[in-house]
């Protein structure tokens, strides 16, 4: 699985990259299949917004969240996304 963390308009610190790095583990540990996750961190004006596009093998997930702060941003997004690969691994399971 390759991360890719970049920021718009925000550095991207290490703080921020490892907590990033934690959220996107336990994706990981839930769905093996998952080849690619690009983030992408922004600020417009006072809102915060965390953006994430999930490849998984045959299939590109996405999420996005907003907030005045981005540490909330990122846990909406990680649990968004997490939804969305559990709804996709219960269907490929139910499928077989």
């Amino acid at each position: 699985m390759t991360l890719s963390i970049s920021g718009h308009h925000v550095e991207v610190t290490d703080s921020i990259r490892n907590y990033v790095e934690t959220k996107f583990e336990k994706l990981g540990k839930h769905n093996p299949q998952i080849t690619t996750i690009n983030v992408v961190l922004r600020v417009e004006k006072q809102r915060q917004k965390a953006e994430a596009s999930v490849h998984i093998s045959g299939k590109d997930i996405f999420a996005e969240s907003e907030s005045d702060d981005l540490y909330i941003a990122i846990d909406e997004m990680a649990v968004k996304l997490d939804r969305q690969l559990l709804k996709h691994k219960e269907k490929a399971t139910s499928h077989r």
